[in-house]
């Protein structure tokens, strides 16, 4: 038994040590060349040893794909021996197609030359972007811990500035400890400190101008530095064309995103699903659509190119936000009034239109509602659906399974195959959604479905802008998924 035991704590602390020459060479990609590697979305840097071992592990049954972490360090030492520029490159696509072809190379070094040659061939210069976040509140804190965390040697986002209201003597150390600290979603693991001397908080050592304003038309980003910036609005003040255009007033700045559904003729851009049909040239204001539209499209993607949706509705259980009142109080929306923390709460949500901006072939055959629940974050939509192709559960989890881990929706769908999930393992998952895959339901006739896809609210949806502001900003690098 003894022997047993030493035998497989050697083998362990063996794993680590792979497991740390990893992480090395993946850091040293990410820092020196942009290059960024990942398991099944699941990063290399800054991350605990055991973490990375445990990934391997679990991944390994979940996905039916061989992985080890010694191979995953075998593919990190090719591909920093190549010549390609920025880059995103999963080490689980790449070892599924090593089960497949090893023996058609004489080397892993071959092997993952062969399948990035393309990215050789075609070496993309990222030039930075300049990005101001116009709030401070939920959104916008989430918006700069997520734009530091991707922060890299620099070469695409760069956070130049944040812009709040008049502010108080105290305010700069304020901000930075609601940066530093949040109730829901942890530490920021980084060093952020109010920097009195040039109105800034430095974040990271990147130093972030806090600037004041009550309007958007009366900046000058230029006298801070910031110049041709995309202002990620997420206020939710204005939210149509003629009030997002006094953004574009302001010196310095050439682009908005709202965090929120626009008004009027503006789209929803759901990034993974209809991001492509936008670029920097199609216009200057954009809009991310909500948290919930975003959880909601890449699953009706999956299934109405896979089954065909004939109707079907919505209900989104979600967690409550602060347009809600904390005690009783008035409120120019029906129920909203009532206290958050204590209450269920019926009103409505705009997701089951607004997914037909991004499919006008479903106008009409969808219908939403939705119910705030005392939960602080995470949101759960419940999609039941009525398709043209009879089908089964199998089916539904293997379709969403597979577009979890392979393919363009890979960042936008997660998978679960827990039976014991609950909303708060779902916090700081940056999947546009994660689905509940022993949750899924079909009727006995094979043409009514339920699926529940679980969604963080906040990070997941700030992860989503983030994912849109880089396409749009022309800084989203190649990936190999």
């Amino acid at each position: 038994m003894a022997d047993k035991y030493t035998a497989e704590l050697k083998q362990w602390v063996d794993t680590e040590r792979t497991a740390l020459e990893l992480q090395h060479i993946a850091s040293k990609l990410l820092l020196e060349r942009d290059i960024e590697l990942v398991l099944f979305r699941r990063k290399f840097f800054d991350k605990k040893l055991s973490e990375i071992i445990h990934d391997h592990n679990y991944l390994s049954k979940f996905s039916g794909v061989p992985l080890s972490v010694s191979l995953s360090r075998e593919f990190a030492e090719a591909i920093s021996g190549l010549d390609i520029g920025p880059s995103k490159i999963d080490l689980g696509r790449l070892s599924r197609e090593y089960s497949n072809e090893s023996s058609s190379f004489a080397s892993v070094k071959d092997f993952v030359a062969a399948k990035l040659k393309g990215f050789a061939a075609e070496r993309k210069t990222l030039v930075p972007r300049d990005v101001v976040l116009y709030g401070f509140g939920r959104i916008g804190r989430l918006a700069a811990r997520i734009l530091m965390d991707h922060a890299g040697s620099g070469h695409q986002l760069r956070l130049k500035g944040i812009v709040t209201r008049e502010r108080s003597t105290d305010d700069l150390a304020k901000r930075a400890s609601l940066l530093r600290k949040d109730s829901v979603h942890g530490k920021f693991g980084g060093v952020v400190l109010p920097d009195h001397e040039n109105n800034a908080i430095s974040i990271n050592g990147h130093t972030v101008k806090m600037i004041s304003a009550n309007s958007p038309a009366e900046i000058d980003y230029t006298a801070y530095g910031i110049q041709d910036a995309i202002i990620i609005d997420n206020t939710g003040v204005w939210r149509d064309e003629k009030g997002l255009s006094e953004h574009l007033k302001a010196k310095g700045a050439s682009m908005v995103v709202l965090t929120a559904p626009g008004k009027g003729d503006l789209p929803n851009i759901v990034y993974g699903v209809n991001h492509e049909q936008y670029t920097a040239a199609s216009g200057k204001i954009f809009t991310a659509a909500s948290c919930t539209t975003n959880a909601i499209v890449p699953v009706i993607d999956v299934i109405d190119n896979s089954l065909g949706i004939e109707q079907g509705h919505i209900e989104t259980v979600h967690a409550y936000t602060n347009d809600q009142n904390l005690l009783d109080n008035y409120h120019k929306k029906s129920r909203r009034g009532r206290g958050a923390p204590i209450n269920m709460v019926i009103t409505e949500t705009g997701a089951g239109k607004a997914v037909t901006k991004v499919f006008p072939h479903l106008k009409g055959k969808l219908t939403s509602n939705a119910v705030r629940v005392p939960v602080p974050n995470v949101s759960l939509a419940i999609l039941s659906l009525s398709v043209k192709k009879q089908t089964n559960i199998e089916e539904v989890n293997e379709l969403l399974r597979n577009a979890s881990l392979f393919g363009r929706l890979a960042e936008q769908i997660d998978y679960s195959v827990s039976e014991e999930i609950v909303s708060s393992d779902v916090i700081g998952n940056s999947h546009a959604c994660e689905i509940d895959s022993k949750a899924t339901i079909v009727s006995e006739d094979g043409k009514r479905i339920v699926v529940y896809a679980w969604y963080d609210n906040e990070y997941g949806y700030t992860s989503q802008v983030i994912r849109l502001v880089k396409h749009l900003a022309g800084v989203r690098r190649p990936t190999y998924y």
